[in-house]
């Protein structure tokens, strides 16, 4: 009953590496559909959750939710509306995270899994990167993009992630310590990658 988090530089492979691991060892692999479990969760629309994740610090949203107090903002919502600002997301994100993890057999991809599931003995931590032209080129070629487009979505995809663990409160999610493997995608095919990963003891 093991989980497998996968951390990921964009274009490093981690959907496409996730999706063979997942299906090697018949786990399920959670990857957007933890922002439709968040959107349901603060019953808000799932582009509001993916705007709480790209907002640049959440400067917006922190002013926002400082001029309107959160017990107010319930009181005049009803209950078929929700409200959700980056403070409730991060709760959010730990509870149905570690709900899933609860589950086991999951490969979970992204969303600060290497700081929400860090304590957790059952759950097995491993960080994807590649050098930049590498990157680019794997979304070239796995996702029908132009060398502008595959640039440009690899640049905005690196900001938002940056963004997203500014809303941890971290810096360091590119620090080796924080896994048990490190696998470098520049060096590595996906195939022998997806191997080492299914060597970890996670049965």
């Amino acid at each position: 009953m093991s989980v497998i988090a996968i951390s990921r530089q964009f274009g490093a492979g981690g959907k496409t590496l996730g999706e063979m691991v997942s299906e090697k060892l018949n786990y399920t692999f959670v990857d957007n559909d933890i922002i439709q479990m968040v959107a349901k969760q603060a019953k808000v629309s799932t582009n509001w959750v993916e705007s709480i994740e790209k907002e640049a610090g959440g400067k917006l949203l922190k002013f926002i939710s400082g001029l309107v107090r959160k017990d107010f903002v319930e009181r005049i919502l009803s209950d078929e509306h929700g409200y959700i600002d980056e403070e409730i997301y991060v709760e959010l994100l730990h509870k149905i995270i570690n709900q899933i993890a609860d589950e086991g057999n999951a490969v979970i991809l992204g969303r600060g899994g290497q700081y929400i599931l860090r304590d957790r003995a059952d759950v097995f931590h491993v960080l994807l990167i590649a050098e930049k032209p590498d990157r680019i080129r794997f979304m070239e070629e796995h996702y029908n993009l132009n060398p502008t487009q595959a640039k440009q979505s690899v640049n905005q995809e690196d900001k938002r992630r940056i963004n997203l663990y500014k809303k941890f409160g971290k810096e360091d999610y590119d620090s080796p310590g924080l896994y048990h493997l490190v696998l470098n995608m520049s060096r590595l095919k996906l195939e022998e990658a997806s191997a080492l990963i299914c060597e970890l003891p996670v049965q």
